[in-house]
């Protein structure tokens, strides 16, 4: 089943922060959660899953390293994007894994990888996250992504007004976006 997500920021759009020209892409997997919880067993946590999303986690870097946290480079308005649609668990694979997970700019592959390559797998997010804090329904995990964003490129190829990034996950769908000015 899809749902469609009406959080898509700037009707598919993605503003280049006017403070930077380091815009980057991070093709992500999203995980929904559907139940409320806390101290999830790792061997449970599958259970408390609605389903999964595609995420672009705009990064601007040269925010993202002005000290030892990265919120700035992670919260320009805009600049993170899920969707468009949900798909509930059941549709997938446990785990959401193995998918074939990829970025494209302008149509040509800048990430290719598979979710079975996380660090983390999908219960040990949820698992551990949940130790932390109590979950609950519609809060998203947003999981991490593959080699192969613009700031690992010898010279780095960053997003621009203009451009179209794509993330796609198999099964799941395409996020796609386009570049545009921003504040």
């Amino acid at each position: 089943t899809r749902f469609n997500n009406t959080l898509l920021p700037h009707n598919g759009k993605m503003p280049m922060p006017s403070h930077s020209k380091q815009l980057d892409w991070e093709a992500e997997l999203t995980i929904v959660i559907g139940k409320k919880c806390r101290n999830v067993p790792k061997n449970k946590a599958l259970g408390v899953i609605a389903g999964y999303a595609c995420f672009n986690d705009g990064s601007v870097r040269d925010w993202q390293f002005k000290g030892s946290q990265w919120t700035l480079g992670k919260n320009f308005d805009g600049t993170g994007a899920f969707g468009p649609d949900i798909v509930t668990a059941d549709e997938l694979p446990p785990g959401a894994s193995p998918l074939r997970i990829m970025t494209r700019v302008n149509g040509k592959v800048q990430q290719d990888s598979n979710t079975d390559d996380l660090i983390f797998d999908v219960p040990t997010l949820v698992h551990e996250l949940s130790k932390v804090m109590t979950l609950e329904p519609g809060d998203i995990i947003i999981t991490g992504t593959p080699s192969g964003v613009a700031a690992g490129r010898k010279p780095p190829n960053w997003l621009k007004a203009g451009d179209v990034c794509e993330v796609e996950i198999e099964k799941i769908g395409v996020l796609r976006h386009s570049v545009v000015k921003g504040a």
